[in-house]
């Protein structure tokens, strides 16, 4: 059964726009325990909201998961984990972390209450208010 996640990256060191022109990439650097378990979980067909913090923190677009976890080989240490990701597509409009806060629904995700957890769950619900937020057709 298909899951739903939150991934989030500075866009400073790593954008959407950059997982747009490299197409795929390996979800990397999660040094978290939390996160890193969230990470474990993650399957083949997947589907990723994209988040960018610190500047204009907010979803800005989708990835889909391609390869499930693995070691990270810039690690040492064995319980660290990449999943490759395939970018989808740019949202039609960027939804803010103050959007996600105030929504009914949505002031409960990860991101809103775990605001440093860089890789959290997403409940197909969740998903879709987001999508209806940014503009985008249902499922």
């Amino acid at each position: 059964m298909m899951q739903y996640w939150l991934i989030k990256s500075d866009p400073e060191t790593y954008s959407f726009a950059d997982l747009q022109r490299e197409r795929q990439t390996a979800w990397d650097g999660v040094r978290n325990y939390q996160a890193r378990n969230n990470l474990a979980a993650m399957q083949v067909g997947d589907l990723c909201l994209v988040y960018h913090s610190q500047t204009n923190p907010g979803v800005v677009g989708t990835a889909e998961v391609v390869r499930p976890a693995y070691p990270d080989p810039k690690s040492d240490d064995p319980r660290w984990v990449n999943v490759d990701v395939r970018a989808g597509k740019a949202l039609t409009r960027s939804v803010s972390l103050g959007e996600l806060r105030k929504h009914p629904l949505l002031s409960q995700m990860g991101v809103v209450r775990q605001g440093r957890l860089s890789v959290s769950p997403v409940t197909a619900a969740e998903w879709e208010a987001v999508m209806e937020l940014a503009g985008e057709p249902p499922r």
